[in-house]
């Protein structure tokens, strides 16, 4: 069936074409976004593209392509049908790499065009304002109790960071992984939903998909996954994992990527026109607005952490007996 659902987004891909039809002379570009409006991916392609379209970085436009369906994979499907387009680059990251292996798709991201990782993120545990839970600690109270009666959501297929990171979190506090019943959302819009309709008891996600929600105080933070708290209104309160007594740390990435077959000398442009945002003030305040981690790479250095990050995912999959 995976085969099939690979097999059939590839040929409607294909049939329907891969993007917009520019001029020889365009600086136009297209960045595809492999999830939802409103999504972690796309807070930070619009974020990307806002700094180089105001700073002139590219001397062109950005028209900005949301790619719904598979975790990502059929985005990526359509990235790799694009081969040699040197004007379409695409937002993706952990989430990705662990539905290209869900979804049985038969490359990997290394396989297109790295181009830079822009950014580290955090992982919240969020319940509804109406939740039991009060505290981490009372959930993972309830939780080792009996690991059957938690139904936890993410909006990542198996071995993207909202699946890797409750299961990670179960490990850590003695519950077998295997126990854990997950249901997969696609990104934060129908993952919210989720949480406020009571279908599931918490989600797993970046906390920034979710600022307006718990601000609002609907949804409430009781922990993020990193090593400092992060900072906003319904946020800064909540504990790392650590300071709640659980030895674990996770974060997610995102980072930028061109089609394959894209000549050394366009990518080389790229990466430059990539590494002039990161230096300005606006992406800065974006990174301070977002509560993302500066942690920006290219060239070798993210290809070699692009290994690290598939093998990442495969020995978790493996472990889950999803492989």
């Amino acid at each position: 069936m995976v085969a099939t659902v690979v097999a059939l987004s590839s040929a409607l891909l294909l049939a329907t074409g891969c993007g917009v039809t520019r001029g020889a002379a365009s600086n136009d570009m297209t960045m595809l976004i492999p999830n939802s409006p409103g999504g972690g991916y796309d807070q930070t392609g619009r974020a990307a593209i806002a700094v180089m379209e105001n700073d002139d970085i590219t001397g062109g436009s950005f028209e900005v392509t949301n790619v719904i369906g598979a975790g990502g994979s059929v985005a990526m499907t359509r990235l790799m049908n694009a081969e040699g387009d040197e004007r379409t680059m695409m937002t993706a990251g952990l989430g990705v790499v662990g539905s290209l292996y869900s979804f049985g798709a038969p490359y990997k991201l290394d396989d297109a065009t790295p181009l830079a990782q822009l950014i580290e993120d955090q992982e919240g545990v969020l319940v509804p304002a109406d939740s039991p839970y009060q505290s981490i600690e009372d959930l993972v109270k309830a939780w080792q109790d009996d690991p059957s009666s938690i139904v936890v959501g993410g909006g990542s297929s198996p071995g993207g960071p909202d699946h890797l990171f409750p299961m990670q979190l179960a490990t850590a506090v003695g519950i077998d992984a295997r126990d854990v019943r997950y249901v997969v959302y696609d990104g934060g819009g129908p993952l919210t939903s989720a949480l406020l309709g009571s279908k599931i008891d918490v989600g797993f996600s970046g906390v920034g998909e979710f600022t307006g929600q718990l601000s609002s105080g609907e949804l409430r933070l009781l922990a993020v996954s990193g090593e400092e708290r992060l900072k906003g209104a319904g946020i800064s309160d909540a504990p790392t994992l650590t300071e709640s007594g659980i030895d674990l740390v996770f974060t997610n990435w995102r980072g930028v990527f061109a089609p394959p077959g894209i000549s050394d000398e366009r990518r080389e442009e790229l990466i430059a026109m990539l590494e002039e945002m990161h230096e300005t003030p606006e992406w800065q305040q974006a990174l301070e607005d977002n509560g993302w981690i500066d942690e920006f790479k290219t060239g070798d250095d993210f290809t070699t952490f692009l290994q690290e990050q598939d093998e990442r995912v495969a020995t978790t999959l493996e472990e889950l007996d999803l492989l």
